[in-house]
């Protein structure tokens, strides 16, 4: 075991400043990842240039409106009938001058990910950002990586291709390791202290969050995110997918992966070294800062985020996490340990349940109570360290169909 943290995400790995500016391709240009990272480019055109833009299909206008402003080579939508609609879009804003090619389907993501560039932004929501993952590895591309859920479900696979200082995390808790982690070796580290907002539920009790609604789920208190994200931050599922990250990314055994709740959202992570001190690394909440991190690494962007004002009072307060109200990050232990197959299981189920909530098809102490159920059932997992795409898929396949089994009968049970 190395004395220094895994290669896959390590500030210690001796990087060669770009000459000039770094081609970037940024997938999921139209969540609020992909817009923030364009905002930053924009900002920095001395810096970066975005070749190629990647999106689900469901909002043309603003694809085609950065790709036109940007003026990128390529453009990809996952949703091949959104094809039409975005190359009508696109006429509109060109007019006489050539398009950019347009590319389309499942795979068109990864096909941008592993052309020509420097880095590869990818910022796609959910398991689907497996594969673009993978194809930038594979192409040798530095991959910035905000999209957790493709390391969750494959982690042996990503950490097999991926070469030492290949992956640099964009999730705010993980940027904030990486740089914490830069002041000493892996032999000074004690523990990884993640830190949780709470979301809009912190302190409330497991009975007291059976009657939440969509909208109260969607609340979250001090970061705007996509609904998915929200409402995972509402379940803290998302904190427990990024204890498996930080497991995966640095190689901290689990038990000494620990969570706080911070309300504020000030400090995003924190290491604690062996001679007892602790670095924290703090901003005020703005995903621009990480972004900078992930796409400019070793240098530092000026001005990509808002700095704290020293001059006015505030307050920072930390809380232990409710793990009976918000059972999500023990059980993300568990499947991390477990492997193989497990954390796919874990990722695949909670989507469908989040789905089902959004709907109004499962209450909120469903989600969890259904993800449970799958990952209980689904019991020893397929793969170990020899996972396969094909066991990934198979077992997502698998645990979607089961969420959504167990959705309506308790849906069903519910209105009896």
């Amino acid at each position: 075991m190395s004395d220094r943290p895994s290669p896959l995400a390590d500030p210690h790995i001796a990087f060669d400043p770009a000459e000039g500016r770094r081609d970037v391709v940024v997938l999921g240009s139209t969540g609020s990842i992909g817009t923030q990272a364009i905002d930053l480019v924009l900002r920095n055109p001395d810096r970066f240039r975005v070749t190629a833009l990647a999106a689900s299909g469901g909002r043309v206008a603003l694809l085609a409106e950065q790709a036109h402003r940007l003026r990128v080579a390529q453009v990809a939508v996952a949703r091949e009938e959104a094809v039409e609609e975005l190359r009508t879009a696109l006429k509109a804003l060109y007019g006489s001058e050539p398009l950019p090619e347009i590319l389309a389907g499942p795979d068109a993501a990864a096909q941008l990910a592993a052309s020509p560039c420097h880095t590869v932004l990818n910022g796609i929501t959910g398991s689907i950002g497996l594969a673009p993952t993978l194809a930038a590895l594979e192409a040798g591309r530095t991959l910035a990586l905000a999209n957790k859920e493709s390391l969750i479900v494959g982690g042996p696979l990503v950490k097999a291709l991926a070469k030492p200082g290949q992956i640099i995390p964009v999730d705010s808790e993980h940027a904030a390791l990486f740089q914490a982690l830069a002041a000493g070796t892996r032999a000074d580290v004690r523990k990884l202290v993640v830190t949780a907002s709470g979301g809009p539920f912190r302190g409330r009790t497991r009975a007291e969050l059976e009657h939440v609604t969509r909208e109260d789920a969607l609340a979250h208190p001090t970061w705007a995110m996509g609904p998915v994200i929200t409402v995972n931050s509402s379940t803290l599922v998302n904190k427990g997918l990024e204890v498996i990250e930080a497991h995966l990314l640095y190689d901290i055994p689990f038990d000494r992966i620990e969570v706080v709740v911070h309300p504020q959202s000030y400090v995003h992570s924190m290491v604690e070294f062996t001679d007892g001190s602790t670095l924290a690394q703090a901003t005020p909440p703005d995903m621009r800062g990480p972004i900078a991190i992930g796409i400019g690494w070793p240098e530092r962007v000026p001005d990509a985020a808002p700095a704290f004002d020293w001059s006015k009072a505030s307050t920072w307060e930390f809380f232990p996490l409710d793990d009976e109200a918000f059972p999500s990050v023990n059980l993300a232990r568990h499947v991390g340990e477990l492997g193989g197959t497990a954390p796919a299981v874990f990722n695949a189920a909670n989507e469908e349940c989040v789905e089902a909530f959004l709907a109004g098809r499962l209450p909120f102490n469903g989600i969890m109570d259904t993800v449970t159920a799958v990952v209980t059932e689904h019991g020893r997992p397929a793969g170990g360290t020899s996972l396969t795409v094909p066991d990934v898929l198979e077992a997502e396949t698998w645990a979607r169909a089961r969420a959504r089994e167990l959705a309506a009968k308790a849906t069903a049970e519910a209105r009896a």
